[in-house]
């Protein structure tokens, strides 16, 4: 029963992230409960993961990346943008630095703070117009999170190594102080922040705004990826630090691989130049699909056959990786993949829009 709550626990901290996209704030927010529930949720049934602060900080890689995606699909304001991609590789190098040595004052240095800086843009997004506020104010706003957030808290799970539920548990003061300390600050923002806001731009809004008009659909994404699109530029060198980071530390979890960091990002690398040079082949030739199942469904079959084709020409017998970690790897390069093609180019249009090289 253990293993199979374990099982469930896994696959919802898999499947909620891709609901960012599209619900950025609630699931979002989903992935932080889970992410800090889990433990609880395992303590409760006597089981205790293996490596479980690995497991954690993969999880932890994985939803994350698909929030920087979906910043990329959805965030109007390019200040924002550049911040939380500064936010979101520092931690993954941080992580990344913590898988190869195991020193966890590596996670205090190298903060979480893109998580609540998404959550900041999103909750700011959902009743005001992001464009109103300038990179000092985005600054301003990532620093504060970094500051009075994140190093508190890191230092509490990864130097101190203490857990909240055991503390509530434990020590009899800690639950009323954190009760009566959430409940001042509400009232603080409720009496003194909130009735010096101006009025909300419009109504609640939880779902994604809608994208661009000239580029919100799978034709039109191809014309400017084939138009705008290199095989290798930065893009592709951002998209192999993305998945290749995420794969690293993946892989450092995952029992059954047997190759060195060095050899599995060198792979994801070739790859990501392999998957590029087709994606800006079929781009020039319009092919594309607004359905992102049946984009991942082409992109996934067409990166196993490359994996058979590469393994009957190198004429490998069981090196590496085992059938099951590979199918896993592909798995996940395909998703992000998929993802980082049908959204950066909407973040590149935005660019180019605001440069006056387009129209908007």
């Amino acid at each position: 029963m253990a293993e199979v709550v374990f099982w469930i626990v896994v696959f919802l901290r898999f499947a909620v992230p891709l609901l960012i996209p599209r619900w950025p704030l609630p699931a979002v927010l989903a992935s932080l409960v889970l992410d800090a529930a889990d433990q609880t949720i395992f303590q409760a049934f006597g089981y205790d993961p293996p490596f479980y602060q690995s497991y954690d900080k993969a999880m932890d890689v994985f939803y994350l990346s698909i929030a920087y995606l979906a910043s990329l699909r959805n965030w109007s304001n390019l200040h924002a943008v550049k911040v939380s991609r500064f936010l979101f590789f520092y931690r993954q190098i941080g992580v990344l630095l913590f898988e190869l040595t195991g020193v966890r004052a590596l996670l205090l240095i190298f903060p979480n703070t893109f998580e609540y800086f998404f959550i900041a843009y999103e909750g700011i997004r959902a009743r005001r117009n992001p464009l109103r506020y300038s990179l000092r104010f985005w600054v301003l706003v990532a620093a504060g999170i970094w500051i009075f957030v994140k190093l508190p808290q890191e230092y509490w799970i990864h130097v101190a190594e203490l857990d909240f539920t055991d503390t509530v548990r434990d020590v009899a003061w800690f639950g009323p102080a954190v009760v009566i300390g959430l409940l001042a600050l509400a009232a603080v923002v409720w009496f003194v922040v909130r009735p010096r806001l101006r009025p909300p731009d419009w109504r609640l809004r939880l779902t994604a705004d809608p994208l661009p008009a000239a580029i919100d659909e799978a034709g039109e994404r191809a014309a400017f990826r084939a138009e705008h699109g290199r095989v290798f530029g930065w893009s592709a060198v951002e998209k192999i630090f993305l998945i290749g980071i995420i794969s690293v530390i993946y892989g450092r979890v995952l029992p059954g691989v047997d190759v060195s960091d060095f050899q599995l990002f060198l792979g994801i690398a070739f790859f990501v130049v392999i998957n590029s040079a087709i994606g800006l082949w079929a781009a020039r030739r319009g092919y594309g699909w607004d359905s992102a199942a049946i984009s991942f469904a082409v992109v996934f079959g067409l990166n196993v056959l490359i994996v058979f084709v590469e393994d009957l020409l190198l004429s490998r017998r069981g090196d590496g990786l085992s059938l099951g970690d590979t199918f896993f790897f592909i798995f996940l390069f395909s998703i992000l993949t998929v993802l980082y093609d049908r959204y950066h180019p909407v973040n590149e249009y935005r660019t180019a829009a605001a440069k006056n090289e387009v129209t908007p």
